[in-house]
C-alpha cells in the first residue's frame, strides 16, 4: 500500500511538472537593455505564433508559402533600405548569419526581441504597437514577423532552430 501510494504521489508531481512545461510561454528581453519585454500572449494567434510562444521554435522556416509572405513583408516595411535585398547587409548589418551583430540573432526568440523591440544601434521597434506610439495597430504582428524571419533564414545556412 506504501508503494503504491508513493508511486501515485510522484505520478501526480511528474504529471504536474510536464504539464506546466507544456503551457510555459517564452519570456521576452529588450535587446537593447535586457530588461524585460511584455508582449501580449493574445497577439500570438495563430497556430505558428502559439508554437513560438509556448517552445521558440519557428514553423515557418522551410515553409515556401510563408517564406514567400515573409520578404513581401521584408519589403513592405522598407527593411530593403537598411539590410538589403536578401537581408546580407548594406548601410545595417546582415541578418543571414552565421555571424550576427547581436548573437543573440543566431536564434529565433533572440531575432524576434531585437525586430520586435528595436536595438540601439538605430533600428526602430518593429513590433504591433510599438512601432507608432500614435497608432496602437501598426507594426507586424508575431505571426508577421516569424514570418520575415524565415524568409531571413531561407537566405543563408542558419535556421534559428536549432
Amino acid at each position: 500500500m506504501l508503494v503504491r501510494k508513493v508511486f501515485m504521489s510522484s505520478l501526480l508531481v511528474s504529471l504536474m511538472a510536464i504539464a506546466s512545461l507544456a503551457s510555459a510561454d517564452q519570456s521576452f528581453v529588450k535587446t537593447t537593455d535586457g530588461s524585460a519585454l511584455k508582449i501580449d500572449s493574445g497577439l500570438f494567434d495563430t497556430p505558428a505564433a502559439k508554437e513560438f510562444l509556448a517552445t521558440g521554435k519557428n514553423s515557418y522556416v522551410g515553409n515556401a508559402e510563408a517564406v514567400a509572405k515573409g520578404k513581401k513583408i521584408f519589403g513592405m516595411y522598407s527593411c530593403t533600405q537598411c539590410h538589403g535585398p536578401e537581408a546580407k547587409g548594406q548601410v545595417g548589418p546582415g541578418l543571414v548569419g552565421p555571424t550576427f551583430r547581436y548573437t543573440k540573432d543566431a536564434t529565433n526568440k533572440g531575432m524576434f526581441e531585437t525586430v520586435w523591440a528595436g536595438t540601439n544601434g538605430g533600428m526602430g521597434a518593429k513590433g504591433i504597437g510599438l512601432m507608432d506610439a500614435t497608432d496602437p495597430k501598426n507594426g507586424v504582428t508575431p505571426d508577421e514577423l516569424l514570418k520575415v524571419i524565415a524568409w531571413i533564414r531561407s537566405n543563408g545556412t542558419v535556421t534559428g532552430n536549432e
